[in-house]
């Protein structure tokens, strides 16, 4: 699969698409908003970042308990009813007078909800597009995010200046449910991956199989660590400035667009293949300026370049895919974006107390030489497992694939 078109020529492939731009949507404009409801609540730079990736922190407690569900769950009815409950979630964080403490009871819940929906929507997207199309499938994903957070960040900004935070909040609820319905109509009931009853049980020996493997466990790190501390930076975005905040992030995700395309469509796999370090150093070294207090200009300058970096997850991943066994790639995948978002939540909450005891620009900074030294000490470890062969597929009772050819063809 070489082409963007044959990607949408593929069954199912545009409702699994399209759902999840509404929720990508939903996400960008709820995040926004919730933030700035925070943040003129408390005026704490800590609690604002905490509020919008805060609850990715549940991520870890879902890696541990749930994801054996990821390939044993019906696919379908999965990313509908989790798309569902994230739109009543929203609306019950729009409750005038909610306190803080229960907006992040529900953040929380949300968090141990979306632990899954991350198993279960890429590996029904591998499943669809089968491994060799993983990669140009995943970077349209990743493109379409970028494009919907510039607009849902300027349109969410604009909303929450003209409405109210919300108001707002209900407008991210209707987009979760138009993702839950476009899920429901637009996907065909698939079998799950795997045959057996999910339990912790079955989770804690998976993740441990999966981290047997010397590679597979550099590949996670570098698709978790470097990149969540930059997440960290971003969640300061608001703190650093409040009234721009909404420029800043569409600023990000344009880069991270353009990081995208050249990565998933532009650049040949050879060259691709050693471009995964150099791109997590990128996206890392423009926020070392941010000690200097730059200009909202200058800032979105900065943040727009070092967001191209972000075209190291697709590398990290195309690798990745290729050293998992079909059964377990919801799990595996899975656990590729528990420990990303758990990452993220602890990196937001460790910058937003350093900017509580200095500033913004200072705790970008520190998140960002942290980045740059982790990405460091873990470069020379894929050289030298690189010889190591993937792991063989083990004969683990699993579901009929059923339509593997149909998914493949135009």
């Amino acid at each position: 699969m070489r082409s963007y078109s044959e990607l949408f020529r593929t069954r199912e492939f545009t409702p699994l698409f399209l759902s999840s731009c509404f929720r990508t949507a939903a996400s960008t404009v709820s995040g926004l908003a919730l933030g700035t409801l925070v943040f003129r609540a408390t005026g704490s730079p800590l609690l604002t970042a905490l509020s919008m990736f805060g609850p990715s922190l549940a991520q870890m407690v879902g890696a541990t308990t749930l994801l054996s569900a990821a390939d044993r769950l019906p696919p379908r009815a999965t990313v509908a009813g989790i798309a569902l409950a994230f739109g009543l979630g929203t609306a019950a964080l729009a409750t005038p007078g909610l306190p803080v403490w229960a907006i992040f009871a529900v953040l929380l819940l949300l968090g141990l909800i979306q632990s899954l929906g991350g198993g279960v929507l890429w590996g029904l997207l591998n499943e669809i597009l089968a491994k060799e199309g993983y990669l140009l499938g995943r970077s349209v994903f990743n493109m379409m995010s970028g494009i919907a957070q510039i607009t849902g960040y300027a349109t969410g900004g604009v909303l929450v200046a003209l409405l109210s935070p919300r108001v707002t909040l209900l407008l991210a609820a209707g987009l979760y449910l138009a993702a839950a319905l476009t899920a429901r109509l637009g996907l065909t009931p698939r079998a799950p991956r795997a045959l057996g009853r999910p339990s912790i049980a079955r989770t804690w020996s998976t993740n441990a199989r999966l981290f047997s493997s010397p590679e597979r466990r550099t590949l996670y790190l570098l698709l978790w660590v470097p990149n969540g501390l930059v997440v960290g930076c971003e969640s300061l975005y608001v703190s650093y400035a409040p009234s721009r905040a909404g420029a800043l992030f569409a600023f990000a995700a344009l880069g991270m667009f353009a990081g995208d395309v050249t990565t998933g469509r532009l650049l040949p796999p050879r060259v691709r293949a050693r471009l995964g370090i150099p791109f997590l150093l990128l996206l890392a070294t423009p926020y070392l300026l941010f000690a200097l207090r730059p200009s909202v200009t200058v800032a979105a300058v900065l943040v727009a370049g070092a967001s191209i970096g972000f075209g190291s997850s697709l590398i990290q991943q195309e690798r990745l895919v290729a050293l998992i066994p079909d059964e377990l790639s919801g799990h595996a995948l899975g656990l590729h974006t528990a420990g990303m978002l758990t990452m993220q939540g602890v990196s937001a909450a460790l910058a937003g107390g350093i900017a509580q005891l200095a500033s913004p620009g200072t705790a970008m900074t520190v998140m960002a030489a942290a980045s740059i030294t982790v990405t460091l000490s873990l470069a020379p470890l894929p050289l030298r497992h690189r010889a190591a062969p993937p792991e063989r597929q083990r004969p683990e009772p699993s579901a009929p694939r059923g339509r593997q050819s149909e998914v493949n063809s135009p």
